[in-house]
């Protein structure tokens, strides 16, 4: 199974799509907040699940906040981060992944690509896609056995 995992991207669709034409097929996307509208136009595009939880600039939505999913066998925790400080540091979040026992936790919020393994759970922010932002990645989780592979996928955005 892969997954591709996207956060913050600020209207910024086109750059999503524009990066899962460039990572070929995948079985489900999962957005993490921060312009959840824009994950209501991907999904209204794909021709795969679309995942998504509300950000702290999500005002009105009706998305959850957080979810806990499972993928393959893996279990998720999904959330935007902000809820939990993130920006502040991982110590929340890595007391609740520790009472639940998750394999993958994904966060946004921070704009800041990362990858960081806990124990057994895997920490995962995929960055942002945010126009302003220097730096434009995603993310893609491949699950295959119950083994989990992650990777960062950095983005350059092409200008007319």
């Amino acid at each position: 199974m892969k997954l591709a995992i996207f956060s913050d991207t600020h209207g910024n669709y086109p750059l999503v799509l524009r990066a899962l034409d460039e990572t070929g097929p995948v079985d489900g996307i999962i957005h993490l907040g921060d312009e959840i509208e824009d994950a209501g136009m991907i999904e209204d595009i794909v021709d795969c699940p679309v995942v998504k939880v509300a950000g702290n600039c999500d005002h009105g939505t009706r998305a959850p906040r957080e979810l806990k999913c499972t993928f393959a066998g893996v279990s998720f925790f999904i959330t935007h981060g902000d809820a939990y400080n993130v920006k502040a540091g991982l110590g929340k979040l890595r007391e609740k992944a520790h009472a639940s026992k998750f394999g993958v936790v994904l966060y946004g919020h921070t704009h800041i690509a990362a990858i960081e393994q806990v124990g057994e759970t895997t920490f995962v922010n995929p960055g942002c896609l945010h126009k302003a932002s220097s730096t434009k990645s995603f993310a893609t989780i491949t699950i295959d056995a119950g083994t989990v592979h992650v990777d960062i996928i950095p983005l350059l955005e092409v200008l007319p």
